[in-house]
């Protein structure tokens, strides 16, 4: 729906059809851009890094929630408990999934490894009843985040 409205407001420019020349830019905006992009990229950096530390923040938070989750999940025990397990890890996996976006490189990758682990295990319980996957790809993504996220 966003990209229908870009879209048709793409087209309401009033100055994109008005004398069907295309002209150059005048000597003062050209000599003012490369200012103005340093500035815009800095911002835009700093913008990035805000959101990669917000994410940071929030996948973390995610990860708890989830554990804890998965913890009382666990309690209801076999044979319907392993639906609500798996429940809980595809849930998990798509809050690291929403809160990644707009990190950086590094991060968004290792959320990404954290998500296809939690949708693994996921997977893994759903399957069985008496699934007891091991947990050790998913700590080693997490270790991951942990150091992308100290870098950024």
């Amino acid at each position: 729906m966003a990209v229908v409205a870009a879209v048709a407001m793409a087209g309401c420019d009033p100055q994109a059809e008005s004398d069907g020349t295309a002209t150059s830019p005048s000597p003062a905006a050209s000599s003012a851009a490369p200012t103005g992009g340093a500035a815009t990229t800095a911002t835009s950096t700093a913008a990035n890094d805000a959101a990669t530390v917000k994410a940071c923040a929030d996948i973390q938070k995610d990860i708890k929630d989830n554990a804890a989750k998965v913890t009382n999940a666990e309690k209801i025990g076999p044979p319907a408990g392993h639906f609500a397990v798996s429940a809980q890890w595809a849930a998990g996996s798509v809050a690291i999934l929403e809160h990644s976006t707009g990190a950086n490189q590094a991060v968004a990758a290792a959320s990404e490894k954290i998500q296809n682990e939690m949708m693994g295990l996921s997977d893994a319980y759903s399957k069985s009843a008496d699934a007891k996957p091991s947990n050790k790809a998913l700590e080693a993504a997490i270790k991951e985040l942990d150091t992308a996220c100290s870098a950024a």
